[in-house]
């Protein structure tokens, strides 16, 4: 549904977009992660007609993005960042507008509006001026827009920002259901987000895409099953030296506690370590009271791969 080959966005000697190439398909939900400022809005606005490219191609529903923009437009719903409301209409005004400008049939109107209304969880405040309402609420109102004439593909930029707790797991389970008969394409910097939503994970990092693939798989590669913690009482510092000197331990970071110690230890490859720190525990005749794996997050796979990048980056400069 979504095809970008080698897009890049130019301004001046900066790439804010650097020559990528992905594909997003039907019914797919796909997350654009990155830290601010790494190309992930540039790329939706190429996307959705609002910014030209400097090079590379991208099809949205098979329409070009530069030569058939408003065929692009009508198969894609958008929601920026910041969401543009006409603050001075009510939410059912506003919502009826944007019906009538994107050619919803009469008669289809006012059903898909209360749909929306239902879906987004602002039909307690449908008759509220748009500008008395809370950045929350003017987010889902956005969204509500955004999926009002039923489109294939569904482009959202930072979904749940300004969003409370609670509103964050509202919209996080509609956009799980909008997936299974909607393309998604979402960007954010919420490393959780992406974990609980997306069928696939892109990390863009200074306009290039350094990884993609699902969540899982990205934690798999990253050995998963070379980090532990343990909690061992006795001299902390005579039990990280111990701890340091096993050929399979990459590091070792001590943590003194009341009446113990905890140790996190990584790995040096993709083995379990546990048996060669439990031989060397029962070898000194340490006390083990606790010893688990640790499994790799998603923050982890982020920082590990953009800090790669940064270090190839730094290295070859």
């Amino acid at each position: 549904m979504i095809n970008v080959k080698n897009l890049t966005k130019r301004y001046v000697n900066i790439n804010a977009v650097d020559n990528i190439t992905f594909n997003v398909e039907e019914n797919e939900t796909v997350g654009l992660l990155g830290p601010n400022g790494a190309g992930k809005t540039t790329t939706m606005r190429i996307l959705t007609c609002f910014m030209p490219a400097t090079a590379g191609t991208a099809t949205v529903a098979g329409f070009d993005v530069f030569t058939d923009s408003l065929n692009v437009r009508q198969q894609i719903g958008y929601l920026p960042e910041n969401v543009p409301l006409y603050l001075d209409m009510r939410v059912n005004e506003y919502l009826m507008f944007r019906a009538k400008l994107k050619n919803i049939p009469r008669r289809e109107r006012r059903k898909k509006i209360d749909y929306c209304l239902d879906l987004t969880g602002i039909r307690d405040v449908q008759n509220q001026i748009t500008g008395t309402l809370s950045k929350g609420y003017k987010q889902r109102v956005g969204l509500a827009d955004t999926l009002i004439h039923d489109p294939k593909i569904l482009i959202l930029d930072e979904p749940t920002i300004g969003l409370d707790p609670n509103q964050i797991m509202q919209i996080r389970q509609v956009i799980r259901g909008l997936g299974e008969k909607h393309t998604v394409l979402l960007s954010t910097h919420i490393l959780p987000e992406v974990e609980m939503i997306c069928d696939r994970i892109m990390i863009i990092d200074k306009g290039k895409i350094v990884a993609m693939d699902t969540p899982a798989n990205l934690m798999k590669q990253l050995k998963s099953s070379s980090n532990v913690i343990l909690e061992i009482k006795g001299d902390g510092g005579k039990i990280k030296s111990s701890l340091s000197g096993i050929d399979s331990v990459r590091s070792v970071t001590w943590k003194e506690k009341e009446d113990a110690n905890e140790f996190y230890v990584e790995g040096s490859g993709e083995d379990d370590i546990r048996e060669d720190i439990f031989n060397c525990i029962v070898k000194e005749n340490y006390i083990l009271r606790e010893m688990k794996r640790q499994p790799i997050t998603l923050e982890e796979v982020f920082h590990q791969i953009t800090t790669k990048e940064t270090e190839e980056v730094s290295g070859n400069a």
